[in-house]
């Protein structure tokens, strides 16, 4: 644990380190668009359960559907 008296000498040094790389640090955009490439695989599996009776009703009306 860090007593009080060393934060007060460590505050000035930490600031001071602070200020000095403040100046290193550059923001540009780049001159290309970033590109992004995915390759991903969607597969969708639809599951229909019929009950009996409507299974049935199919079978006897096959030209309906």
């Amino acid at each position: 644990m860090i007593t009080m008296t060393a934060r007060r000498r460590l505050f000035p040094a930490a600031v001071a380190m602070a200020l000095t790389l403040g100046g290193c640090i550059q923001l540009r955009a780049p001159d290309k668009p970033i590109e992004i490439n995915l390759n991903v695989n969607i597969r969708q599996e639809v599951v229909v359960r019929l009950e009996k009776d409507v299974a049935d009703l199919i079978k006897k009306n096959p030209a309906v559907f």
